[in-house]
Protein backbone atom coordinates (compact mmCIF):
# COMPACT_ATOMS: atom_id res chain seq x y z
CA UNK A 1 0.00 0.00 0.00
CA UNK A 2 1.09 3.57 -0.67
CA UNK A 3 -0.07 6.14 1.83
CA UNK A 4 0.16 9.87 1.17
CA UNK A 5 0.43 12.50 3.86
CA UNK A 6 -3.33 13.00 3.90
CA UNK A 7 -3.66 9.32 4.90
CA UNK A 8 -5.29 8.12 1.68
CA UNK A 9 -3.97 4.72 0.60
CA UNK A 10 -3.05 3.45 -2.84
CA UNK A 11 -2.69 -0.18 -3.84
CA UNK A 12 0.77 -1.26 -4.88
CA UNK A 13 0.36 -4.40 -7.04
CA UNK A 14 2.84 -7.24 -6.64
CA UNK A 15 4.32 -9.34 -9.40
CA UNK A 16 1.39 -11.77 -9.40
CA UNK A 17 -1.13 -8.97 -9.65
CA UNK A 18 -2.17 -9.12 -6.01
CA UNK A 19 -1.70 -6.28 -3.59
CA UNK A 20 1.72 -6.30 -1.95
CA UNK A 21 1.70 -6.79 1.80
CA UNK A 22 2.42 -3.86 4.08
CA UNK A 23 2.34 -0.15 3.34
CA UNK A 24 4.80 2.33 1.95
CA UNK A 25 4.42 5.93 3.01
CA UNK A 26 5.00 9.06 1.01
CA UNK A 27 8.15 9.54 3.07
CA UNK A 28 9.46 6.13 1.97
CA UNK A 29 8.96 6.98 -1.70
CA UNK A 30 10.51 10.43 -1.24
CA UNK A 31 13.55 8.87 0.43
CA UNK A 32 14.04 6.63 -2.60
CA UNK A 33 13.60 9.60 -4.96
CA UNK A 34 16.32 11.51 -3.09
CA UNK A 35 18.67 8.53 -3.21
CA UNK A 36 18.14 8.26 -6.96
CA UNK A 37 18.75 11.99 -7.46
CA UNK A 38 21.93 11.82 -5.37
CA UNK A 39 23.22 8.89 -7.43
CA UNK A 40 22.33 10.45 -10.80
CA UNK A 41 23.45 14.03 -10.15
CA UNK A 42 26.43 13.48 -7.88
CA UNK A 43 27.07 14.48 -4.28
CA UNK A 44 28.11 18.10 -4.99
CA UNK A 45 25.06 19.04 -7.07
CA UNK A 46 22.70 17.18 -4.76
CA UNK A 47 24.09 18.89 -1.65
CA UNK A 48 23.98 22.33 -3.30
CA UNK A 49 20.42 22.24 -4.66
CA UNK A 50 18.52 19.31 -3.11
CA UNK A 51 19.88 19.08 0.43
CA UNK A 52 17.10 21.31 1.78
CA UNK A 53 14.33 20.11 -0.55
CA UNK A 54 11.63 18.45 1.59
CA UNK A 55 8.37 16.63 0.92
CA UNK A 56 5.32 18.34 2.42
CA UNK A 57 2.53 16.09 1.18
CA UNK A 58 1.12 14.11 -1.73
CA UNK A 59 -2.40 15.20 -2.61
CA UNK A 60 -4.47 14.13 -5.63
CA UNK A 61 -1.48 13.02 -7.65
CA UNK A 62 0.68 16.06 -6.89
CA UNK A 63 3.81 15.90 -4.74
CA UNK A 64 4.14 19.18 -2.87
CA UNK A 65 7.82 19.91 -2.14
CA UNK A 66 9.26 22.86 -0.21
CA UNK A 67 12.56 24.73 0.01
CA UNK A 68 13.62 27.48 2.43
CA UNK A 69 14.34 30.23 -0.13
CA UNK A 70 12.84 31.59 -3.34
CA UNK A 71 16.21 31.38 -5.00
CA UNK A 72 16.31 27.60 -4.54
CA UNK A 73 12.72 27.31 -5.73
CA UNK A 74 13.48 29.22 -8.93
CA UNK A 75 16.69 27.33 -9.64
CA UNK A 76 15.21 23.86 -9.13
CA UNK A 77 12.11 24.71 -11.17
CA UNK A 78 14.25 26.06 -13.99
CA UNK A 79 16.91 23.35 -14.11
CA UNK A 80 15.73 20.18 -12.40
CA UNK A 81 11.92 20.08 -12.20
CA UNK A 82 11.61 17.62 -15.09
CA UNK A 83 14.29 15.37 -13.64
CA UNK A 84 12.60 15.31 -10.21
CA UNK A 85 9.24 14.43 -11.79
CA UNK A 86 10.78 11.71 -13.96
CA UNK A 87 12.45 10.07 -10.98
CA UNK A 88 9.23 10.35 -8.96
CA UNK A 89 7.22 8.67 -11.72
CA UNK A 90 9.75 5.85 -11.94
CA UNK A 91 9.25 5.18 -8.24
CA UNK A 92 5.46 5.45 -8.08
CA UNK A 93 2.68 5.84 -10.58
CA UNK A 94 0.57 7.81 -8.11
CA UNK A 95 2.47 11.08 -8.64
CA UNK A 96 1.63 12.87 -11.87
CA UNK A 97 3.10 16.30 -11.17
CA UNK A 98 5.39 18.12 -8.76
CA UNK A 99 4.88 21.54 -7.13
CA UNK A 100 7.66 23.43 -5.34
CA UNK A 101 6.87 26.06 -2.70
CA UNK A 102 8.80 28.20 -0.23
CA UNK A 103 8.50 27.17 3.39
CA UNK A 104 9.00 30.69 4.75
CA UNK A 105 6.13 31.96 2.59
CA UNK A 106 3.72 29.07 2.28
CA UNK A 107 4.48 27.41 5.59
CA UNK A 108 3.58 23.76 5.85
CA UNK A 109 0.03 24.12 4.54
CA UNK A 110 -0.62 21.89 1.51
CA UNK A 111 -3.83 23.76 0.76
CA UNK A 112 -1.90 27.02 0.38
CA UNK A 113 0.49 25.38 -2.02
CA UNK A 114 -2.37 23.78 -3.92
CA UNK A 115 -4.09 27.13 -4.34
CA UNK A 116 -0.82 28.64 -5.48
CA UNK A 117 -0.13 25.88 -8.00
CA UNK A 118 -3.66 26.09 -9.44
CA UNK A 119 -3.44 29.86 -10.04
CA UNK A 120 -3.22 30.95 -13.71
CA UNK A 121 0.39 30.93 -14.90
CA UNK A 122 1.66 33.74 -17.15
CA UNK A 123 3.95 33.15 -20.07
CA UNK A 124 7.58 32.28 -19.18
CA UNK A 125 8.84 35.73 -20.18
CA UNK A 126 6.27 37.57 -18.11
CA UNK A 127 6.61 35.34 -15.10
CA UNK A 128 10.34 35.88 -14.97
CA UNK A 129 10.26 39.63 -15.50
CA UNK A 130 12.18 41.60 -12.93
CA UNK A 131 12.05 45.33 -13.59
CA UNK A 132 13.65 46.32 -10.31
CA UNK A 133 17.09 46.03 -8.81
CA UNK A 134 17.02 42.92 -6.65
CA UNK A 135 13.55 41.84 -7.53
CA UNK A 136 12.28 38.37 -7.09
CA UNK A 137 10.75 36.18 -9.74
CA UNK A 138 7.06 36.92 -9.62
CA UNK A 139 5.48 33.49 -9.54
CA UNK A 140 1.77 33.13 -8.80
CA UNK A 141 2.57 31.21 -5.62
CA UNK A 142 4.52 34.01 -3.93
CA UNK A 143 3.04 37.33 -2.90
CA UNK A 144 5.52 40.21 -2.69
CA UNK A 145 5.29 42.06 0.64
CA UNK A 146 4.28 45.68 0.21
CA UNK A 147 7.10 46.94 2.43
CA UNK A 148 9.64 45.44 0.01
CA UNK A 149 8.31 47.38 -2.98
CA UNK A 150 9.77 50.61 -4.25
CA UNK A 151 7.88 53.74 -5.11
CA UNK A 152 6.76 52.32 -8.43
CA UNK A 153 5.70 48.97 -6.99
CA UNK A 154 9.01 47.32 -7.87
CA UNK A 155 11.02 45.25 -5.45
CA UNK A 156 13.69 47.37 -3.79
CA UNK A 157 15.66 44.90 -1.68
CA UNK A 158 14.95 43.41 1.70
CA UNK A 159 13.20 45.64 4.28
CA UNK A 160 15.13 47.16 7.17
CA UNK A 161 14.06 46.10 10.66
CA UNK A 162 12.77 49.17 12.48
CA UNK A 163 14.04 47.81 15.81
CA UNK A 164 17.67 47.60 14.70
CA UNK A 165 18.95 51.16 15.07
CA UNK A 166 22.02 52.82 16.57
CA UNK A 167 19.89 53.85 19.57
CA UNK A 168 19.05 50.23 20.39
CA UNK A 169 22.60 48.92 19.87
CA UNK A 170 24.47 48.31 23.11
CA UNK A 171 28.16 49.15 22.89
CA UNK A 172 30.82 47.19 24.74
CA UNK A 173 34.50 46.45 24.47
CA UNK A 174 33.99 43.65 21.94
CA UNK A 175 31.99 45.73 19.45
CA UNK A 176 33.15 49.30 20.11
CA UNK A 177 35.36 49.53 17.00
CA UNK A 178 32.69 48.05 14.73
CA UNK A 179 30.09 50.46 16.15
CA UNK A 180 32.39 53.46 15.70
CA UNK A 181 33.16 52.51 12.10
CA UNK A 182 29.48 51.95 11.30
CA UNK A 183 28.53 55.27 12.87
CA UNK A 184 31.23 57.08 10.91
CA UNK A 185 30.04 55.55 7.63
CA UNK A 186 26.40 56.34 8.39
CA UNK A 187 27.13 60.00 9.23
CA UNK A 188 29.74 60.71 6.56
CA UNK A 189 29.62 64.34 5.43
CA UNK A 190 27.97 64.88 2.05
CA UNK A 191 27.60 61.14 1.67
CA UNK A 192 31.31 60.77 1.01
CA UNK A 193 32.34 57.11 1.03
CA UNK A 194 34.88 56.20 3.72
CA UNK A 195 36.34 52.88 4.77
CA UNK A 196 35.11 51.56 1.44
CA UNK A 197 34.05 48.84 1.64
CA UNK A 198 33.35 48.51 5.35
CA UNK A 199 33.56 44.79 6.08
CA UNK A 200 32.20 43.44 9.38
CA UNK A 201 32.65 39.81 10.35
CA UNK A 202 31.49 37.89 13.40
CA UNK A 203 29.87 34.67 14.52
CA UNK A 204 26.13 34.21 14.87
CA UNK A 205 24.20 36.64 17.05
CA UNK A 206 26.98 39.11 17.85
CA UNK A 207 25.38 42.20 16.31
CA UNK A 208 26.79 42.60 12.81
CA UNK A 209 23.34 42.50 11.16
CA UNK A 210 22.09 45.02 13.72
CA UNK A 211 24.81 47.44 12.63
CA UNK A 212 23.97 46.92 8.94
CA UNK A 213 20.33 47.83 9.53
CA UNK A 214 21.33 50.80 11.71
CA UNK A 215 23.53 52.17 8.92
CA UNK A 216 20.72 51.67 6.42
CA UNK A 217 18.19 53.51 8.58
CA UNK A 218 20.49 56.48 9.13
CA UNK A 219 21.53 56.87 5.49
CA UNK A 220 17.96 56.47 4.25
CA UNK A 221 16.82 59.14 6.72
CA UNK A 222 19.24 61.51 4.95
CA UNK A 223 17.30 61.02 1.72
CA UNK A 224 19.89 58.84 0.07
CA UNK A 225 19.22 55.63 -1.85
CA UNK A 226 19.88 52.46 0.13
CA UNK A 227 19.62 48.82 -0.87
CA UNK A 228 19.93 46.09 1.75
CA UNK A 229 20.36 42.56 0.38
CA UNK A 230 21.18 39.16 1.72
CA UNK A 231 23.51 37.06 -0.44
CA UNK A 232 20.54 34.83 -1.26
CA UNK A 233 18.51 37.75 -2.57
CA UNK A 234 21.41 39.11 -4.62
CA UNK A 235 21.90 35.74 -6.31
CA UNK A 236 18.17 35.36 -6.89
CA UNK A 237 17.86 38.78 -8.48
CA UNK A 238 20.82 38.21 -10.78
CA UNK A 239 19.60 34.78 -11.95
CA UNK A 240 16.11 36.17 -12.51
CA UNK A 241 17.47 39.03 -14.60
CA UNK A 242 19.43 36.62 -16.77
CA UNK A 243 16.34 34.53 -17.40
CA UNK A 244 14.24 37.59 -18.21
CA UNK A 245 17.04 39.04 -20.35
CA UNK A 246 17.02 42.17 -18.22
CA UNK A 247 20.50 41.78 -16.74
CA UNK A 248 21.62 45.17 -18.10
CA UNK A 249 18.75 46.91 -16.29
CA UNK A 250 19.60 44.91 -13.17
CA UNK A 251 23.20 46.10 -13.26
CA UNK A 252 22.32 49.73 -13.97
CA UNK A 253 19.79 49.91 -11.15
CA UNK A 254 22.13 48.23 -8.69
CA UNK A 255 24.96 50.62 -9.51
CA UNK A 256 22.79 53.73 -9.30
CA UNK A 257 22.35 53.70 -5.52
CA UNK A 258 24.20 55.56 -2.76
CA UNK A 259 24.67 52.69 -0.29
CA UNK A 260 24.77 48.97 -0.96
CA UNK A 261 24.53 46.65 2.04
CA UNK A 262 25.16 42.93 1.58
CA UNK A 263 24.67 40.50 4.48
CA UNK A 264 26.05 36.95 4.74
CA UNK A 265 28.32 37.41 1.73
CA UNK A 266 29.90 33.99 2.44
CA UNK A 267 26.86 32.38 0.79
CA UNK A 268 27.41 33.93 -2.65
CA UNK A 269 28.03 31.03 -5.04
CA UNK A 270 28.48 30.47 -8.74
CA UNK A 271 31.28 31.75 -10.97
CA UNK A 272 29.09 34.07 -13.04
CA UNK A 273 27.30 35.49 -10.00
CA UNK A 274 30.62 36.11 -8.24
CA UNK A 275 31.98 37.86 -11.31
CA UNK A 276 28.95 40.16 -11.42
CA UNK A 277 29.28 40.79 -7.69
CA UNK A 278 32.93 41.78 -8.25
CA UNK A 279 32.01 44.07 -11.15
CA UNK A 280 29.34 45.71 -8.97
CA UNK A 281 31.84 46.30 -6.15
CA UNK A 282 34.33 47.87 -8.55
CA UNK A 283 31.71 50.08 -10.21
CA UNK A 284 30.30 51.40 -6.93
CA UNK A 285 33.70 52.00 -5.33
CA UNK A 286 35.03 53.73 -8.45
CA UNK A 287 31.92 55.94 -8.46
CA UNK A 288 32.45 56.91 -4.82
CA UNK A 289 29.40 55.00 -3.53
CA UNK A 290 29.50 53.37 -0.11
CA UNK A 291 29.47 49.57 0.34
CA UNK A 292 28.97 47.75 3.64
CA UNK A 293 29.48 43.99 3.81
CA UNK A 294 28.96 41.43 6.58
CA UNK A 295 30.09 37.81 6.80
CA UNK A 296 30.87 35.14 9.35
CA UNK A 297 34.64 35.28 8.73
CA UNK A 298 37.29 37.64 7.29
CA UNK A 299 37.72 38.00 3.50
CA UNK A 300 40.87 35.87 3.42
CA UNK A 301 38.90 32.91 4.81
CA UNK A 302 36.18 33.01 2.13
CA UNK A 303 37.87 30.27 0.15
CA UNK A 304 34.81 29.69 -2.08
CA UNK A 305 34.80 33.31 -3.21
CA UNK A 306 36.73 34.52 -6.25
CA UNK A 307 40.22 35.70 -5.30
CA UNK A 308 39.74 39.12 -6.93
CA UNK A 309 36.55 39.65 -4.95
CA UNK A 310 38.30 38.66 -1.71
CA UNK A 311 41.08 41.11 -2.49
CA UNK A 312 38.57 43.91 -3.13
CA UNK A 313 36.76 43.21 0.15
CA UNK A 314 40.02 43.14 2.08
CA UNK A 315 41.02 46.50 0.58
CA UNK A 316 38.61 48.42 2.80
CA UNK A 317 38.24 48.44 6.58
CA UNK A 318 37.85 44.92 7.97
CA UNK A 319 36.53 44.81 11.55
CA UNK A 320 35.77 41.78 13.67
CA UNK A 321 32.94 41.84 16.18
CA UNK A 322 34.34 39.54 18.83
CA UNK A 323 32.51 37.48 21.43
CA UNK A 324 30.45 39.38 23.98
CA UNK A 325 32.30 39.88 27.25
CA UNK A 326 30.49 39.42 30.54
CA UNK A 327 30.00 43.15 31.14
CA UNK A 328 28.35 43.57 27.74
CA UNK A 329 26.17 40.51 28.27
CA UNK A 330 25.05 41.99 31.59
CA UNK A 331 24.19 45.30 29.89
CA UNK A 332 22.19 43.52 27.17
CA UNK A 333 20.21 41.53 29.75
CA UNK A 334 19.54 44.59 31.91
CA UNK A 335 18.39 46.68 28.95
CA UNK A 336 16.09 43.94 27.65
CA UNK A 337 14.54 43.32 31.06
CA UNK A 338 13.92 47.04 31.61
CA UNK A 339 12.21 47.26 28.23
CA UNK A 340 9.91 44.35 29.10
CA UNK A 341 9.00 45.92 32.45
CA UNK A 342 7.23 48.72 30.61
CA UNK A 343 4.84 46.07 29.29
CA UNK A 344 4.90 43.73 32.31
CA UNK A 345 5.35 45.95 35.40
CA UNK A 346 5.52 42.96 37.76
CA UNK A 347 8.44 41.37 35.89
CA UNK A 348 11.36 41.66 38.32
CA UNK A 349 14.77 40.04 37.91
CA UNK A 350 17.33 40.58 40.63
CA UNK A 351 20.96 41.54 39.92
CA UNK A 352 22.17 38.16 41.18
CA UNK A 353 20.02 36.37 38.60
CA UNK A 354 21.19 38.71 35.83
CA UNK A 355 24.80 38.06 36.82
CA UNK A 356 24.20 34.29 36.76
CA UNK A 357 22.63 34.38 33.28
CA UNK A 358 25.43 36.60 31.97
CA UNK A 359 28.02 34.11 33.21
CA UNK A 360 26.14 31.00 32.06
CA UNK A 361 25.26 32.08 28.52
CA UNK A 362 28.29 33.12 26.54
CA UNK A 363 27.50 32.10 22.94
CA UNK A 364 25.68 35.12 21.49
CA UNK A 365 23.06 37.81 21.93
CA UNK A 366 20.24 35.69 20.56
CA UNK A 367 20.69 33.18 23.36
CA UNK A 368 20.53 36.06 25.83
CA UNK A 369 17.26 37.16 24.24
CA UNK A 370 15.96 33.61 24.55
CA UNK A 371 16.96 33.52 28.21
CA UNK A 372 15.02 36.71 28.98
CA UNK A 373 11.97 35.34 27.17
CA UNK A 374 12.13 32.15 29.24
CA UNK A 375 12.37 34.13 32.47
CA UNK A 376 9.41 36.26 31.41
CA UNK A 377 7.35 33.18 30.56
CA UNK A 378 8.11 31.63 33.94
CA UNK A 379 7.19 34.80 35.80
CA UNK A 380 3.93 35.44 33.91
CA UNK A 381 2.72 31.84 33.68
CA UNK A 382 3.49 30.71 37.23
CA UNK A 383 3.16 34.05 39.00
CA UNK A 384 6.21 33.28 41.13
CA UNK A 385 9.34 35.34 41.62
CA UNK A 386 12.48 34.71 39.58
CA UNK A 387 15.12 33.13 41.79
CA UNK A 388 18.49 31.60 40.99
CA UNK A 389 16.93 28.14 41.16
CA UNK A 390 14.12 28.98 38.73
CA UNK A 391 16.58 30.76 36.42
CA UNK A 392 18.78 27.66 36.28
CA UNK A 393 15.78 25.57 35.28
CA UNK A 394 14.49 28.08 32.74
CA UNK A 395 17.73 28.46 30.79
CA UNK A 396 19.04 24.91 31.17
CA UNK A 397 18.68 24.08 27.47
CA UNK A 398 20.53 27.23 26.42
CA UNK A 399 23.46 26.45 28.68
CA UNK A 400 23.63 22.83 27.59
CA UNK A 401 23.40 23.52 23.87
CA UNK A 402 25.59 26.58 23.60
CA UNK A 403 27.96 26.63 20.65
CA UNK A 404 31.65 25.82 21.12
CA UNK A 405 34.26 28.50 20.62
CA UNK A 406 35.27 29.06 17.00
CA UNK A 407 38.99 28.32 16.73
CA UNK A 408 41.09 30.27 14.24
CA UNK A 409 44.18 29.03 12.44
CA UNK A 410 46.08 32.15 13.54
CA UNK A 411 45.31 31.34 17.20
CA UNK A 412 46.56 27.79 16.70
CA UNK A 413 49.80 29.02 15.14
CA UNK A 414 50.41 31.54 17.92
CA UNK A 415 49.73 29.07 20.74
CA UNK A 416 51.86 26.28 19.25
CA UNK A 417 54.71 28.70 18.53
CA UNK A 418 54.62 29.95 22.11
CA UNK A 419 54.42 26.45 23.54
CA UNK A 420 57.47 25.22 21.60
CA UNK A 421 59.56 28.40 21.91
CA UNK A 422 59.57 29.26 18.22
CA UNK A 423 58.09 32.23 16.40
CA UNK A 424 54.97 32.16 14.23
CA UNK A 425 57.14 33.31 11.32
CA UNK A 426 59.29 30.20 11.87
CA UNK A 427 56.21 28.00 11.50
CA UNK A 428 55.26 29.76 8.27
CA UNK A 429 58.80 29.71 6.90
CA UNK A 430 60.61 27.10 4.79
CA UNK A 431 62.91 26.08 7.66
CA UNK A 432 63.21 22.29 8.03
CA UNK A 433 65.01 21.92 11.34
CA UNK A 434 63.49 19.48 13.82
CA UNK A 435 62.78 22.32 16.28
CA UNK A 436 60.45 23.91 13.70
CA UNK A 437 59.10 20.95 11.71
CA UNK A 438 57.38 19.21 14.65
CA UNK A 439 55.53 22.36 15.92
CA UNK A 440 54.53 23.13 12.31
CA UNK A 441 53.08 19.65 11.86
CA UNK A 442 51.22 19.84 15.18
CA UNK A 443 49.76 23.22 14.19
CA UNK A 444 48.63 21.78 10.84
CA UNK A 445 47.07 18.79 12.60
CA UNK A 446 45.18 21.03 15.06
CA UNK A 447 44.01 23.24 12.17
CA UNK A 448 42.54 20.17 10.49
CA UNK A 449 40.72 18.79 13.55
CA UNK A 450 39.60 22.06 15.19
CA UNK A 451 38.54 24.12 12.16
CA UNK A 452 36.38 23.57 9.09
CA UNK A 453 39.10 24.73 6.71
CA UNK A 454 40.02 22.51 3.77
CA UNK A 455 43.52 21.08 3.30
CA UNK A 456 44.35 23.54 0.47
CA UNK A 457 43.18 26.45 2.63
CA UNK A 458 45.26 25.26 5.58
CA UNK A 459 48.28 24.91 3.31
CA UNK A 460 47.78 28.45 2.04
CA UNK A 461 47.65 29.75 5.62
CA UNK A 462 50.92 27.96 6.40
CA UNK A 463 53.11 29.89 4.00
CA UNK A 464 51.47 28.76 0.76
CA UNK A 465 52.17 25.05 1.14
CA UNK A 466 50.58 22.34 -1.01
CA UNK A 467 47.65 20.38 0.41
CA UNK A 468 49.68 17.16 0.20
CA UNK A 469 52.14 18.66 2.68
CA UNK A 470 49.30 19.30 5.11
CA UNK A 471 47.94 15.78 4.61
CA UNK A 472 51.40 14.30 5.29
CA UNK A 473 51.71 16.34 8.50
CA UNK A 474 48.23 15.32 9.71
CA UNK A 475 48.88 11.62 9.10
CA UNK A 476 52.30 11.78 10.74
CA UNK A 477 50.94 13.40 13.90
CA UNK A 478 47.97 10.99 14.00
CA UNK A 479 50.41 8.07 13.92
CA UNK A 480 52.67 9.66 16.54
CA UNK A 481 49.73 10.24 18.90
CA UNK A 482 49.08 6.52 19.02
CA UNK A 483 52.69 5.75 19.88
CA UNK A 484 53.79 8.67 22.08
CA UNK A 485 51.63 9.17 25.19
CA UNK A 486 53.49 12.33 26.18
CA UNK A 487 52.78 13.89 22.79
CA UNK A 488 49.15 12.79 23.03
CA UNK A 489 48.78 14.53 26.40
CA UNK A 490 50.51 17.63 25.03
CA UNK A 491 48.18 17.85 22.02
CA UNK A 492 45.10 17.33 24.21
CA UNK A 493 46.25 20.17 26.43
CA UNK A 494 46.66 22.41 23.39
CA UNK A 495 43.13 21.51 22.25
CA UNK A 496 41.66 22.43 25.63
CA UNK A 497 43.55 25.72 25.72
CA UNK A 498 42.29 26.64 22.25
CA UNK A 499 38.67 25.73 23.00
CA UNK A 500 38.39 27.47 26.37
Amino acid sequence: MYRSEDHRTFAAPSENGMEAPGEQTASDVWARVKRRLRAELGEDIFASWFGRLELDSVVEGCAYLTVPTRFLKSWIESHYADRVLAVYRSETGDVERVSIGVRSTLGRDPAAQRRASEAPRPTPTASMAMPSMAGEIKTPSVAIPQEERGENGDLGGAPLDSRLTFESFIVGRSNALAHAAADRVAHAQNGQAIYNPLYLHAGVGLGKTHLLHAIGHEVRAQGRRVIYLTADRFMYGFVASLKAQTSLAFKERLRGIDLLIIDDVQFIQGKQIQQEFGHTLNALIDAGRQIVIAADRPPADLENLDERVRSRLAGGLVVEVSALDEALRTSILTTRIEALKTIHPTFEVGPNVIAYVARAITANGRDLEGAVNRLLAHATLTGSAITLETAETAIRDLVRNREPKRVKIEDIQKLVASRYNVSRSDILSERRTAAVVRPRQIAMYLSKVLTLRSLPEIGRRFGGRDHTTVLHAVRKIEKALGEDHALSDEVELLKRMLQE
